[in-house]
């Protein structure tokens, strides 16, 4: 009968030790949620930005920049790039998308009037088309996506060591906080005002 008591003892002994191992797993599960509503935040930042624009970015900066090693050509060919690329996140931010009565993907830019039809092949009545006319968040989000391709281009090492090769102590601060800065308001912007445009290079979601 000793022997059992010392069990049961020694078993209650155990299960209290490893009880207290329960508590981290609540708090690992609300970290996960806290990353996991982060990670859904951020995700919204990516609408931003056509993914043409930014993957062409990411395949020509290494070329351009002579992997950040520039001289005087390969520095206007990276600021060439840039311009490009950010001139072209401000225009598709115009952008939209419809399904016609075949059921085929129609891509267009807003206007004051409504969407005018890129190529021409598809007809929309003027009472939809209406409903894609500009709107003053259309120019927000078009300001919000070159900003966005700013700190993009700014976390690119190549184009730092291309255009700043020595940078100072007060610039390596300043481009190092600039992109998480611009990142940070732009995601706060675009989740508070979401866009619901579809337009070249964007997402497309479900009507």
């Amino acid at each position: 009968m000793v022997e059992i008591k010392v069990e049961n003892e020694s078993s209650r002994d155990l299960a209290e030790e490893r009880a207290p191992l329960l508590v981290p797993e609540v708090e690992k599960t609300l970290v996960q949620k806290a990353i996991s509503q982060t990670f859904q935040s951020t995700a919204h930042l990516a609408n931003l930005l056509p993914t043409g624009s930014v993957l062409a970015f990411q395949l020509l900066s290494p070329i351009f920049t002579n992997q950040g090693e520039c001289d005087a050509v390969s520095r206007s060919m990276t600021a060439v790039l840039i311009a490009l690329c950010g001139l072209s996140c401000f225009l598709f931010s115009f952008t939209d998308s419809f399904k016609d009565q075949k059921g085929n993907l129609c891509y267009g830019f807003a206007t004051l009037h409504g969407l005018w039809v890129i190529d021409g092949s598809a007809t929309i009545p003027p009472e939809l088309a209406a409903t894609y006319r500009l709107k003053f968040i259309d120019f927000m989000h078009a300001f919000m996506s070159i900003l966005v391709f700013a700190a993009v281009a700014l976390f690119n090492q190549n184009v730092v060591n291309c255009f700043y090769p020595m940078p100072s102590d007060e610039a390596k601060e300043l481009l190092t906080a600039m992109p998480v800065g611009i990142g940070v308001i732009c995601s706060m912007l675009f989740v508070v005002f979401p866009t619901k445009r579809h337009g070249i290079g964007f997402p497309l979601t479900a009507n």
